[in-house]
């Protein structure tokens, strides 16, 4: 396999042209189940699996369940102020440094896993109740200067959620675990 194909196993995200009823459905219903998924590719495995990296150089395994806490929770705190606030900016923060935490290269993931399935449960809640008007309001990320609707953000998330639950996926089937 390429880098590449290490890094992205599910391709890069690519956005519709047109964001419609039953794509943002999907996308919704791929961020509700996200736990569930997560939690049954994760439950079984050993420390030793957990600390291995999914890829040369990448993140262990264990890294990759906290990053998902630390980067679903951000971005449920994004939708909240883009639902409460005109276009504000949001706060992005270095999610490799994150990585580099304590927390994240040796605490068990459990808490990491219970944060997922609290945030996911109030996220999802949120989203498949959004209003036309709601999935329209926007955010400024400060990094790139670019202006995101809800409704974009909604699928480059659940984008995150396949990316990295392949992440774990493909390495369990390289490695033969099962």
């Amino acid at each position: 396999m390429t880098l590449d194909e290490l890094k992205y196993p599910i391709g890069r995200y690519e956005q519709p042209a047109e964001i419609t009823v039953p794509i943002l459905k999907e996308w919704i219903a791929t961020i509700a189940n996200f736990p569930e998924r997560l939690i049954k590719e994760v439950e079984n495995l050993s420390p030793e699996q957990l600390d291995t990296p999914y890829r040369h150089e990448g993140w262990t395994l264990r890294r990759v369940v906290h990053h998902c806490a630390d980067s679903h929770m951000n971005s449920l705190m994004r939708l909240k102020l883009a639902l409460t606030e005109d276009q504000p900016t949001i706060k992005p923060y270095f999610e490799d440094r994150w990585a580099e935490l304590l927390d994240s290269k040796t605490m068990p993931i459990t808490a990491s896993l219970k944060m997922i399935e609290g945030i996911h449960a109030r996220w999802a809640e949120l989203l498949t109740h959004l209003t036309a008007a709601q999935k329209e309001r926007t955010f400024l990320h400060p990094e790139t200067g670019r202006i995101i609707r809800v409704d974009e953000n909604i699928g480059i998330y659940a984008w995150h959620c396949e990316h990295h639950l392949a992440h774990i996926t493909e390495k369990k089937k390289r490695n033969h675990w099962h």
